[in-house]
């Protein structure tokens, strides 16, 4: 598929959270639109994705001069004497395949190792997230890198996400972060149909994960039944993968495999330290 991409110079980079990012001061997004064009991805019924004349995946926005922005910006909130926890990303993946050759992402992250801030998370689902552990060591008792793996069943990836990374791509990306002893973790959010073997695959690459289910939209649910994603799952998947809102059957899954300390549900495993 071919991705329309434009460049743009952004009046600022960071952008005040609220809502389900409330323990955030900022969000930071290196890139508008996102090219992995998620079916289940909640951006999708956003402003951002909705008033655009263009369906979600299949154009990015480059924003540019973002590094000199972000350091300005920074300053002027450490003169203010203002916490700094920043989220990136909340409305586009910062690894996403444009990243290979625009690096606005790598740039952010130069700018904050240079500029510290009090806590920063990554999100993102794409295996290119380790080139820039050289960067993530600079910040390492301020960092979580949090890397979304939704099922381990690649033909279930496939119908939901054919864009985005492979799952085993994905899971090779947590274990090298995990042996360069960085704080990481697995989001399976949302919960996708996966095996029994699952809780194992994900404790054999990160110490954390995450679950949430399509009531983490941002809207309980109401969202995603507008995208229509019940339309992706076999008849007898429907009921126990998304009629019954799953988090809490994988949460007790994952018990086989992590410690209670180890396993967040929601909200609180998305929240700085």
């Amino acid at each position: 598929m071919k991705i329309d991409i434009q460049y743009k110079i952004p009046k600022k980079i960071l952008t005040p959270t609220s809502g389900f990012l409330y323990g955030y001061s900022h969000s930071l997004n290196p890139y508008a639109g996102c090219a992995f064009g998620c079916s289940y991805c909640y951006v999708r019924q956003s402003p951002i994705g909705l008033f655009r004349k263009q369906a979600w995946g299949t154009w990015v926005d480059v924003k540019q001069e973002a590094r000199e922005l972000l350091i300005k910006e920074i300053r002027q909130l450490r003169m203010r004497n203002k916490e700094i926890t920043i989220f990136m990303s909340s409305s586009t993946d910062p690894y996403q395949p444009v990243e290979y050759k625009e690096k606005v992402t790598r740039t952010l992250l130069e700018a904050l190792v240079e500029s510290p801030p009090d806590f920063l998370f990554v999100q993102t689902r794409s295996p290119l997230v380790t080139r820039d552990i050289d960067l993530f060591l600079h910040l390492k008792d301020r960092i979580r890198i949090s890397v979304t793996v939704e099922t381990d069943l690649e033909e279930v990836r496939k119908r939901f996400s054919p864009q985005a990374p492979p799952i085993q791509a994905r899971l090779k990306a947590l274990k090298e972060m995990k042996e360069a002893d960085l704080p990481t973790q697995a989001a399976v959010a949302p919960v996708l149909p996966f095996s029994k073997e699952f809780p194992a695959i994900l404790s054999n690459v990160t110490d954390r994960v995450v679950i949430d289910d399509y009531s983490g939209d941002g809207s309980q649910g109401k969202r995603t039944d507008r995208l229509g994603i019940s339309q992706l799952y076999d008849k007898e998947q429907l009921e126990q993968w998304y009629h019954n809102r799953p988090r809490q059957f994988t949460a007790e899954e994952m018990k086989t495999a992590f410690r209670s300390g180890q396993i967040f549900v929601g909200q609180q495993g998305f929240m700085p330290f």
